[in-house]
C-alpha cells in the first residue's frame, strides 16, 4: 500500500514530516516509514502553492490572444487548466506519485483555497476516481497537533462541496476579469486614455469605496463654529468643563452669554455629580483582520506585511494558523493555554495574578469556530533568548498576540466614572472624569503616548460635592468643521469586512455581514497590494490616496455592479449553497455568462456619456517612458513592470521588471535604457547569495543584460570616495 500526502508548500511538508520516526528527503518529496500512522509506504510531496492555473484566453481561440471589442465575450464552453512552465518539474514528480497512490491524504492549508489547490492538482494529474481520499484538518503546525491530526484524518468526501464552491468562485472571477478588463481598457482608449485597466469583483468595489471617501473629502465645505469652555475653580482644585452645543457665529456667542449674564469670573454651582463604577473586559482574541488593523495603528505595518510575518511565525510553530476570520477559540485551545500561563508570562515584563481560569463565551465558544479559531500562541513557547533573536516585526507581532491572549485570563479593568454638570447662571457645562480602581488586564498594554498626540483618557477630577459653589471663567474658542479623514492602510481591511453597510438590499446586507464582507482573510491583503501595484492608489504617510488612473476606472464603472459590494453578496448567496451541496457550479457559471453579456451591452453606452478630465494625466502616462525596442509602441508603467502599450494589440511581449536584482529601477534609468540602449554603471544590485555588485545595463534584442566592463565613477574629494556614494545594503 502506498499513501501519498499532498502538502501545499515545501516548508509545510517539512514541518509535517518532523513528527514521523524515519524520513528520507528526496527530490520533490519525502519518504516516510512510521507504522504508527501508515500501513506500508508513505510519501510526502507538495505543491508550490498553485501548481495548476486556469489557461489564458488564447489557449481556446487564436483571436482571443489580442484585445478587441469584436472578440468579446471570452466565454469558453468549458474552462481548462494548465501547469505553468516554472512549475512543470515539481508537477511531474507529484503526478507520478499520485498515479501510484493507494490512498491520498490532502494536507494543504485547512481552508477553501487549500482544498482547491489540492484537488485541482489531483484532477490535472489524472487521479483515478476509485482512489480513497482522506483530509488532514489542523490549525497549527505544532508537533502534537500534527500527530493528533494524522491519527484522526477526516473523510475526503466531506470537503468536496468546499472544492466545488472554491472552483466556481475561481472560474467566475476569471471570466469577469478576462472580459471586464479588456472591455473597459478598450472603451477608455476611445476617450484618449492609453492605459490598461484591470477590473475585478473584489478589487474594484474596494477601490470604489476609497474613491467615495476621497470624493466626499473633496466636496466638503468647511464651516466655522464656536465652542464655549469654562475653567472651573473649586475648593479642592481646578478643572475644565464645556457647553455641549456648538454656536455658528460670534453674535450667537455674545447673545447667549448676555442672556445668562456671564462675564469674567462668575459664581456657579456643581448642579449634578454622578459617580458610577464601570468595568471593561479585555479585547477580543485576534483574527487576522484585527491583528492587521492593530499592527498598522501601532507600527504602520501594511496588511500584507502582517500576513507575511505571522505566516513565518506559524511556520516556526509559535503562532496558530493566520488566515482566520474568527475571534474565538474552542475549549481545547483554552485548556492548553491555561496550563501554560506561567510559561507565557515569563516572556512578558508585566506580570499579573490570573483571575479567570474558566472559559468565558466572549473568548471561548466552540459554536463560533468554523474552519479556524483565533490567532493564539501555540504550546511551543520560545525562550527569552529566542524571542530576543527574532526580527523586530516578528517580535512585535508575537508579543501582540501573546498579550491579547494572556489578557483573557487577567483581571477586569475597573474604574470610577464621574459625570459633572456645572450650572453657570442657568447655562449647563459638562465634563467627565475617570479614576482607575484596578488596572487589570491593561497592565499588559503599557500606554506610551506619541509626541504629538494627547491621551484620550478622561482627566482626573478634584474631589467635588453636589451643590458646592465654584467660580467659572467662560471663553469662546473658534474652530472649523473637518472633512472625514482619508483611510489609513490599516483601515482598508475593516472597510472590506464591513462593506455590507454600503449595500441597500437587506438580505444582501445580511449575507455580507455573515460572510464578513468582501474578500477573505486569505485574500484581502493581496487585494490591497494589487491596487497599489496596478497604480490605482498610493500610500503616503500611511494615508490612502486614489490615483488619477484609479479615479478614471471608478468613473467608468460607476453605477455598475462592478463598483458595488452587492455583486459579492449575490455571489455568496449562491456559492454558499454550492458549498452546502444544494446548488451546482454549472448553474452559477451560467448566471455569470448572462451577467457578462449584459455588461458588454450596457458599458459602451455609459462610457459614451462619461466626461473624463484627462488634463491631470501626465504626458509620461500617455507617451510612456520610451519607445518599445521590439515594435515601436510606447513602454508604459504597469504596476511592478514596464510593458509595451501594444501588448494586447499585437502580442508584444516586451517587459522590464521594476526591481532587478533587488534594485528598484527609476523612470529616468529605464528611459535612458530605451532611448540609448544602455545606462551608466549602477550600484546597489544584489546577487542571489546576497552580495552587492555594480553593473551597467544594456538592451539587446529586447532583453536586459548586465555589463560589468564599465565601472562606477566617483567625484574626487581629496582623493577619497565622497560620503554617501557607497553602495547601500539596506
Amino acid at each position: 500500500m502506498t499513501t501519498v500526502i499532498l502538502a501545499e508548500k515545501p516548508d509545510q511538508a517539512r514541518s509535517y514530516a518532523a513528527v514521523f520516526k524515519q524520513t528520507t528527503k528526496q527530490k520533490g518529496y519525502i519518504t516516510i516509514n512510521d507504522s504508527r500512522f501508515f500501513k506500508g509506504e508513505a510519501i510526502m510531496t507538495w505543491g508550490i502553492g498553485h501548481l495548476v492555473e486556469l489557461c489564458l484566453p488564447g489557449h481556446y481561440k487564436k483571436e482571443w490572444k489580442r484585445w478587441n471589442l469584436a472578440n468579446l465575450p471570452i466565454l469558453p464552453s468549458e474552462v481548462e487548466f494548465q501547469v505553468p512552465a516554472s512549475k512543470q518539474e515539481q508537477f511531474r514528480i507529484v503526478r507520478s506519485l499520485l498515479k501510484k497512490a493507494s490512498l491520498i491524504i490532502i494536507a494543504t492549508d485547512p481552508d477553501r483555497e487549500g482544498e482547491n489547490i489540492a484537488r485541482s492538482i489531483m484532477k490535472q494529474a489524472g487521479v483515478r476516481s476509485d482512489v480513497p481520499i482522506k483530509r488532514l484538518w489542523i490549525n497549527s503546525q505544532e508537533n502534537d497537533v500534527v500527530r493528533e491530526g494524522f491519527l484522526n484524518l477526516q473523510p475526503g468526501e466531506k470537503f468536496e462541496p468546499m472544492y466545488e464552491e472554491a472552483k466556481a468562485r475561481q472560474v467566475a472571477d476569471w471570466l469577469v476579469g478576462m472580459n471586464a478588463s479588456p472591455l473597459y481598457s478598450l472603451l477608455l482608449r476611445t476617450k484618449g486614455i492609453q492605459d490598461t485597466f484591470s477590473v475585478g469583483r473584489v478589487q474594484t468595489p474596494t477601490l470604489y469605496l476609497i474613491y467615495l471617501r476621497q470624493k466626499e473629502i473633496e466636496a466638503f465645505v468647511s464651516k466655522p463654529f464656536f465652542e464655549l469652555k469654562a475653567k472651573v475653580e473649586a475648593a479642592a482644585g481646578t478643572f475644565q468643563a464645556a457647553y455641549k452645543h456648538r454656536l455658528k457665529t460670534k453674535e450667537d456667542v455674545s447673545t447667549l452669554m448676555d442672556k445668562h449674564g456671564i462675564k469674567g469670573k462668575t459664581a456657579s454651582t456643581i448642579a449634578e455629580l454622578g459617580k458610577k463604577n464601570k468595568e471593561m473586559p479585555s479585547p477580543l482574541l485576534h483574527s487576522l483582520a484585527t491583528l492587521q488593523a492593530s499592527a498598522n495603528r501601532k507600527w504602520k505595518y501594511s496588511p500584507s506585511k502582517v500576513l507575511s510575518v505571522v505566516q513565518r511565525l506559524y511556520e516556526k510553530k509559535w503562532l496558530t494558523y493566520p488566515r482566520t476570520e474568527s475571534n474565538h477559540i474552542t475549549n481545547a485551545e483554552f485548556t492548553y493555554l491555561r496550563k501554560q500561563i506561567n510559561q507565557y508570562q515569563q516572556l512578558m515584563e508585566q506580570q499579573f495574578e490570573p483571575a479567570f481560569l474558566f472559559p468565558r463565551k466572549r473568548y471561548v465558544d466552540d459554536a463560533k469556530v468554523q474552519e479556524h479559531y483565533a490567532i493564539i500562541p501555540t504550546k511551543k513557547v520560545p525562550t527569552p533568548l529566542q524571542l530576543e533573536k527574532l526580527k523586530p516585526d516578528e517580535k512585535n507581532l508575537y508579543l501582540e498576540v501573546l498579550r491579547t491572549t494572556l489578557a483573557m485570563f487577567a483581571p477586569t479593568y475597573k474604574y470610577e466614572e464621574t459625570k459633572v454638570t456645572v450650572d453657570i447662571n442657568g447655562l449647563p457645562f459638562h465634563t467627565t472624569g475617570k479614576v482607575e480602581q484596578d488596572i487589570g488586564w491593561k497592565v499588559l498594554f503599557p500606554y506610551t503616548p506619541t509626541k504629538n498626540k494627547k491621551s484620550d483618557e478622561p482627566p482626573v477630577l478634584p474631589p467635588l460635592q453636589q451643590g458646592e459653589g465654584v467660580m467659572a471663567t467662560v471663553k469662546a474658542t473658534e474652530g472649523k468643521t473637518q472633512p472625514p479623514p482619508l483611510y489609513t492602510e490599516g483601515q482598508l481591511i475593516p472597510l472590506m469586512k464591513t462593506a455590507g453597510k454600503f449595500v441597500e438590499d437587506e438580505e444582501e446586507q445580511a449575507v455580507l455581514n455573515e460572510v464578513t464582507g468582501i474578500g477573505t482573510g486569505a485574500t484581502r491583503a493581496s487585494i490591497i497590494e494589487t491596487l497599489k501595484n496596478r497604480e490605482y492608489m498610493t500610500i503616503k504617510q500611511n494615508k490612502v490616496h486614489v490615483t488619477e488612473k484609479g479615479r478614471i476606472l471608478c468613473q467608468a464603472v460607476e453605477g455598475n455592479l462592478l463598483s458595488k459590494a452587492d455583486m459579492t453578496a449575490q455571489w455568496e448567496l449562491f456559492l454558499r449553497k454550492i458549498g452546502q451541496g444544494e446548488k451546482d457550479g454549472a448553474t452559477f457559471i451560467g448566471n455569470i455568462h448572462a451577467y457578462i453579456h449584459r455588461l458588454l451591452k450596457d458599458a459602451p453606452g455609459h462610457l459614451q456619456t462619461l466626461s473624463i478630465d484627462t488634463s491631470a494625466i501626465t504626458e509620461s502616462d500617455q507617451s510612456g517612458v520610451g519607445p518599445c525596442p521590439l515594435c515601436g509602441g510606447a513602454v508604459l508603467s504597469r504596476g511592478p513592470v514596464y510593458a509595451c502599450s501594444k501588448a494586447k494589440e499585437n502580442s508584444c511581449k516586451f517587459v522590464i521588471v521594476k526591481t532587478l536584482a533587488k534594485k528598484k529601477l527609476t523612470d529616468a534609468t529605464v528611459k535612458r535604457l530605451l532611448t540609448k540602449g544602455e545606462t551608466a554603471p549602477l550600484r546597489g544590485f544584489k546577487s542571489k547569495q546576497g552580495k552587492s555588485f555594480s553593473a551597467a545595463l544594456t538592451l539587446k534584442e529586447g532583453k536586459i543584460e548586465f555589463d560589468f566592463t564599465k565601472k562606477p565613477t566617483y567625484r574626487k574629494t581629496n582623493g577619497k570616495r565622497p560620503a554617501g556614494k557607497r553602495s547601500s545594503t539596506k
